[in-house]
């Protein structure tokens, strides 16, 4: 059975299927959305290490996470050793883990050296894993890619140093810098990444479906696995998973559960940000819950066009009544 509790370090997930850390998606309000689906790990949006070393309180807002069921994981990125173990000590105190970006291909991030630049430097890999270890009073875990390019396949010598350096876990992305998110991941790298550390190793890449949950705990025998972008819109991926790998009957998720879930959404957006920046926020994940939906695209340019939550809820309680779903 793939479905299990999963352990990293001295922490005992509920079960081994995790929500990605996204940058803009996976704030509080989406990370409660997910949770209650039964997702067994959630992890903030990246923080930098350097907004936390210069004090920065809008970074530090990212890292509220006031009223959440835990355990919580909390990312940092850079590429600066003592900025990042100064960032691991404020952040282990409030986390019940943290974790190490190390496969962020964003442009913005790259240029500075972070993210995934870092598997073109792997020594550096292991100075930053073994500072953060040295500084974290929980379990430290590390997200990487396959490598920089197709001339870079570094995940398997990475892995093996993120192992010596102390890490708990490390998850990898089957897909390299240079693919961002195009192609199709490779999940055979990850199952070398399996095979050649002893930590649990966690899968991430084009798991859009229940059957590709199993599909790569088949190929690859990962401890767990992380989805990312195919949560966007559809949170009850979690649940579907859980069942699925349980042999459990599929329970349909109705057009009024989907309309109680959104509507719970932009409730907890607008409480954590206000009106003004809720809405805003909220655009891209309603554009996602409506996604091949009826009308989807007429609603949307609606909706885009909405700055208070009572036409929102309005706007969408009419869709949900109106079309035929």
């Amino acid at each position: 059975m793939y479905l299990k509790p999963l352990k990293i370090g001295n922490v005992t997930l509920e079960n081994n299927i995790l929500l990605a850390p996204m940058a803009g998606i996976t704030d509080k309000a989406f990370r409660k959305i997910c949770k209650n689906y039964g997702v067994g790990l959630v992890c903030t949006e990246m923080v930098s290490s350097k907004g936390l070393f210069y004090n920065d309180e809008k970074t530090k807002l990212i890292l509220n996470t006031e009223g959440e069921k835990r355990p919580i994981s909390m990312q940092i990125f850079g590429s600066d050793v003592e900025t990042m173990g100064y960032a691991t000590n404020y952040v282990s105190k409030i986390a019940d883990i943290v974790d190490i970006n190390m496969g962020c291909p964003a442009p913005k991030v790259v240029k500075n050296g972070d993210g995934s630049k870092l598997l073109l430097n792997l020594e550096l890999v292991g100075k930053i894993v073994k500072e953060v270890v040295k500084n974290s009073i929980v379990p430290v875990t590390v997200k990487i890619r396959k490598g920089w390019d197709e001339e870079n396949i570094v995940a398997v010598e990475a892995a093996k140093i993120i192992e010596e350096a102390g890490a708990s876990a490390i998850t990898i992305h089957g897909r390299t810098r240079q693919e961002f998110y195009t192609g199709k991941a490779d999940w055979d790298i990850i199952k070398k990444v399996k095979e050649n550390v002893s930590i649990p190793v966690i899968g991430n890449g084009d798991i859009k479906t229940k059957e590709d949950a199993l599909e790569i705990f088949e190929k690859t025998n990962v401890d767990g696995i992380m989805v990312g972008r195919a949560s966007m819109g559809t949170p009850w991926i979690f649940e579907e998973i859980i069942n699925y790998l349980q042999g459990k009957p599929e329970r349909k998720i109705e057009k009024e559960e989907k309309l109680a879930t959104i509507l719970k959404h932009i409730e907890l957006e607008i409480e954590e940000k206000g009106e003004k920046v809720g809405i805003n926020e909220l655009r891209k994940h309603l554009s996602a819950y409506i996604k091949n939906m009826p009308d989807a695209t007429s609603i949307r340019e609606k909706i885009n066009k909405i700055d208070t939550k009572e036409q929102l809820i309005t706007c969408l309680r009419e869709y949900f009544t109106l079309a035929n779903i």
